[in-house]
């Protein structure tokens, strides 16, 4: 008993020196300090968590726009202002008359007076002369009753004229008459001028309409003079009615 005794001391011996050598190497396990995560941190881990990478991600997908075209919407007819000139008229009363005759139209109104050129008239005379030998004819003419007019002034001084026609064909059968008359006549032309009235008057007119077209040839049917178009206004004068 005394010799087992002593070989488990022995073998405890033994083991307490070499029994490390024959255990596996340690593992060091360093304890660090442990942080909770905030809910915050939670909150954003997770939503990114959730989220898919650029990608990969999948958009909704949208109905395709089809063409689109443009309608023009027809605007609204407004009125607009006109100015309106009829004319002719010999007197500024007779203008004023016209306007009353058709019902007095205007916004404001006035009468213009214009002096007109008009077409030449075809003039049968006999050229300037000498004053002594112009005067002899002319009384000679005279006498035989042939009407003529001894001129006494202007670039035609001491012509004779035979007559002022508005249609060059009854010129020229005059003129035919005189020369058989053994007169030495010519045919010219003769310019003048002539003082007339205009009626002016300012009206409101749906734009976008026929309603211009239709008044302009209205007033065509009455008057050698029609002009319809914008104007600035329209002064009335205090003597027109």
């Amino acid at each position: 008993m005394r010799w087992l005794a002593l070989v488990l001391l022995l073998a405890n011996v033994g083991l307490w020196f070499y029994g490390d050598r024959f255990v596996p190497g340690r593992v060091a396990i360093i304890l660090e300090r442990q942080v909770l995560p905030r809910v915050a941190d939670l909150k954003v881990g997770s939503v990114a968590a959730d989220k898919q990478p650029d990608s990969e991600q999948v958009l909704p997908s949208r109905p395709a726009l089809g063409h689109v075209e443009l309608v023009d919407v027809p605007s609204e007819p407004v009125p607009e202002l006109y100015c309106i000139r009829l004319g002719w008229f010999e007197t500024v009363d007779a203008a004023r008359a016209t306007y009353l005759s058709l019902g007095s139209p205007g916004i404001a109104h006035e009468v213009r007076e214009q002096e007109r050129e008009l077409s030449p008239l075809h003039w049968v005379i006999i050229p300037p002369q000498p004053e002594g030998r112009a005067q002899a004819l002319f009384r000679d003419l005279q006498r035989r009753g042939i009407d003529s007019y001894l001129i006494r002034g202007g670039e035609n001084r001491n012509a004779i004229s035979l007559g002022l026609f508005e249609a060059r064909e009854a010129a020229e059968l005059v003129l035919e008459e005189k020369k058989r008359q053994n007169l030495n006549a010519i045919l010219a032309n003769f310019p003048r001028n002539q003082i007339s009235y205009a009626l002016v008057f300012e009206v409101e007119l749906m734009s976008g309409t026929d309603a211009v077209e239709a008044l302009e040839s209205d007033y065509r049917n009455n008057f050698d003079l029609v002009e319809i178009g914008g104007c600035q206004g329209v002064a009335t004068d205090p003597k027109n009615p």
